[in-house]
């Protein structure tokens, strides 16, 4: 804890890390930019009529649809769509879908429930993920060992909206354990869905944790402190462990935020009405600026926890340093 500590202040205390923050939120600019034009372009290029859908089993006047069209500048060119799109954002104005409400509230109701769902799935990733590494590290070999490699294989293979039906029918329909759709039990009913969210990355880090324990095991400095006479549990805690989680740590970091971009068909799947579902029909209606303002907040998460990944490497492993 003192070295980490240690660490902490040395790093901190250097000019290379400000540097270092500056220069990625510099080059965070472009890639957002980037990023937006790409999105709304595929929403751009969507076929069918927005209005259309909007107007349902009852069309609307072709005066009324001329209106509309008019008022959602759907008749202007495509530059010159997003150019307008761009201002708005930037002075904070995600504009509005086609209820006439504004894509910041959407936004600001849908986000946390998104983030419970993703808390609850790192939680998941991270306690069963390593757990069940180092274990298998430790009895390699074992029947356990084989048995994680073979389920963690399966849990790689299987799409996430099979894994949902199948958990859907099993732990709700079968078993009643856990509700199968909607947040009306709370936290409750963010287990069932951020396990299957989970589940492709708790196999990830299994898999990670395990082989780099299994690298830390045979390294000199364990057999050295195994030849001073120091105990296994004391040499897995303080030296194998500590050693092992710098790649897993830099795994989980960087999967938060391809974990909220996984939410879209795990919310679908499960009816909950966060930022994933708010895509899935903001793309069935061609909501541009909804899927546009979702999905650059998702990649604002993406590069923001990057970056926090790279800080807390830094501060795991004292042999890095940024310039």
């Amino acid at each position: 804890m003192t070295t980490v500590l240690g660490n902490l202040r040395q790093f901190w205390q250097s000019a290379g890390l400000f540097r270092y923050i500056a220069k990625r939120l510099l080059l965070a600019i472009p890639v957002l930019i980037g990023t937006s034009l790409l999105i709304y372009s595929m929403v751009y290029a969507l076929p069918g009529d927005p209005i259309r859908a909007l107007a349902g089993d009852r069309p609307f006047t072709p005066e009324v649809m001329a209106q509309l069209r008019e008022r959602f500048h759907l008749n202007d060119p495509f530059l010159v769509r997003y150019g307008k799109y761009i201002v708005g954002f930037l002075h904070g104005d995600f504009g509005t879908d086609f209820q006439q409400r504004p894509v910041a509230q959407t936004v600001s109701q849908r986000l946390p429930v998104t983030l419970r769902l993703t808390v609850v799935a790192v939680a998941f990733e991270t306690i069963i993920g390593i757990t069940a590494g180092v274990l298998c590290a430790v009895r390699r070999g074992s029947f356990y060992d084989n048995l994680v490699l073979v389920t963690t294989t399966l849990l790689v293979s299987m799409p996430v909206f099979v894994l949902g039906f199948l958990a859907q029918y099993l732990f709700g329909f079968k078993l009643g354990w856990f509700p199968i759709a909607g947040i009306r039990d709370g936290w409750y009913s963010f287990l069932l869905p951020g396990l299957v969210l989970a589940s492709l990355s708790m196999a990830y880090v299994a898999r990670l944790t395990r082989t780099s324990m299994l690298e830390t095991m045979d390294a000199d400095f364990v057999r050295t402190a195994r030849a001073k006479g120091i105990s296994e549990s004391r040499i897995l805690l303080r030296h194998t462990l500590r050693n092992s989680l710098i790649p897993v740590v830099t795994f989980i970091g960087a999967d938060v935020g391809a974990l909220l971009a996984g939410a879209v068909v795990t919310e679908s799947v499960f009816n909950i009405p966060g930022l994933g579902r708010a895509t899935f029909d903001a793309v069935r209606n061609q909501e541009g600026a909804v899927v546009v303002s979702i999905l650059t907040l998702i990649v604002f998460f993406y590069i923001f926890f990057n970056l926090v990944v790279d800080i807390l490497y830094a501060l795991l492993d004292p042999r890095i340093r940024y310039e």
